[in-house]
């Protein structure tokens, strides 16, 4: 019994070491176990974003004014017959280019031809009754002088020749009215223009209540569209106006792919519409291709004024947002700061800088809609001056009323050029 005693005290103490050191393991797992799931991730820098720059420029900007216009004649004339009757003859083609008092009709004149003959007869009958009451007078008077006759009688003459001189006038004023019926039974065209589809038959009945008449001609050249602008703009071009400068009018087709004509701004409107805030202007075109058809839909576009030597930067680098309008400005240590501007017109292509940046800066006009203030950029391509030398003109623009820039998030929306 006491022989075991020192190999059980052993076997006791090895047992005793081997549950610290699985203690002490367990231990050390535990620990690094904590350390993993504690460790916090190592801090990597934030990319730099892949943007697209240009270079803020000098240049000259138009102000242009863009609406939706319509195609006004000078001229659109309902040819009505002025008097009754059949209608016998039709001297024109439908779509014919006539001259004014070119023959268009003719209504049967008979009838008003007969009315003449009787108001001629008429007209011979009372004429003879004036030539022997001038005749009886002259007697009358020479007898009245000699104091032959009573001076009632002589009177009582006297009048009857005035009575018959009045019925010779109505006689010779009812012949004029029915050379008049005559000449309107031939109907002639009123103005120059194209006449439109036959309206009435020969063989129909006509009368001068019928109010689709008989042909309707319209004016092709010249030519004017109406249009309209917003009463915010209408104090610049009433300056322009009345300091004497004729303002240019460009048109569109409906699709702002091809220009049609150009013509000048010759009339505004007296009164401004309450319903829209608008005032009608009016544009002359000399329309010698008659690329201008009645009633067409066209884009105008109204040059106001031009900007000189201002800053341009291409449209899609000015934003909109909580700060306003700005830019984002690219900075020296290759990171973006927000810059507020004032922006104007807009040609589509360049937008001009009213203020707020300088001719020589950089701004991003791609990849904005990743970037915030402070953040680093990596330029992708940087817009050569040569390729900003100069704005589009407007004719190039070729955008509806309303170029886009970009707002927020790379939202698109409308902004007016000088509205």
């Amino acid at each position: 019994m006491s022989a075991d005693s020192p190999r059980t005290a052993g076997y006791a103490r090895r047992r005793r070491g081997l549950w610290i050191a699985l203690a002490i393991l367990v231990a050390v797992i535990a620990l690094v176990v904590f350390h993993i799931v504690n460790r916090k991730p190592a801090r990597i820098g934030a990319p730099a974003q892949v943007v697209s720059v240009a270079t803020a420029h000098r240049g000259d900007m138009p102000e242009i004014l863009r609406s939706l216009g319509t195609v006004t004649p000078l001229a659109t004339v309902t040819v009505l017959p002025q008097l009754s009757g059949y209608l016998t003859e039709v001297g024109y083609q439908e779509g014919q280019d006539v001259k004014k008092g070119q023959f268009l009709a003719q209504i049967d004149p008979r009838q008003y031809q007969i009315s003449k003959q009787q108001a001629q007869a008429q007209l011979a009958k009372d004429q003879a009754t004036l030539d022997q009451a001038r005749a009886d007078l002259a007697r009358y008077t020479q007898l009245y002088q000699k104091k032959s006759i009573a001076e009632q009688q002589y009177m009582d003459q006297k009048f009857l020749v005035e009575q018959s001189e009045a019925a010779v006038k109505a006689d010779k004023a009812n012949i004029a009215q029915f050379d008049l019926d005559l000449a309107y039974c031939r109907i002639t065209a009123p103005v120059d223009g194209r006449v439109g589809l036959r309206l009435v038959d020969p063989g129909n009945y006509v009368t001068p209540s019928s109010s689709t008449g008989i042909v309707v001609i319209t004016t092709m050249k010249p030519t004017t569209v109406q249009f309209t602008v917003p009463q915010d703009s209408l104090g610049k071009v009433l300056d322009r106006v009345n300091s004497g400068a004729k303002l240019p009018v460009t048109l569109y087709n409906s699709d702002n792919t091809r220009q049609l004509a150009t013509g000048t701004l010759y009339a505004m409107g007296n009164q401004m519409a309450t319903s829209t805030g608008t005032v009608t202007l009016r544009a002359n075109f000399a329309n010698d291709d008659e690329k201008l058809y009645p009633n067409e839909f066209v884009n105008v576009q109204l040059l106001v004024d031009t900007l000189r030597n201002t800053v341009l930067v291409p449209t899609p680098a000015v934003q909109t947002g909580a700060p306003g309008d700005y830019v984002f400005l690219v900075n020296a240590d290759d990171s973006v700061s927000v810059h507020k501007v004032t922006p104007g017109p807009s040609d589509g292509q360049y937008t001009a800088i009213l203020s707020g940046l300088s001719a020589g800066q950089t701004v991003v006009t791609d990849g904005t809609d990743r970037l915030s203030d402070g953040a680093r950029i990596r330029v992708a391509q940087a817009q050569p001056a040569s390729a900003a030398s100069a704005p589009a003109t407007p004719s190039s623009a070729g955008a509806a009323h309303g170029n886009g820039r970009r707002h927020g998030a790379g939202q698109n929306t409308g902004s007016t050029s000088a509205s």
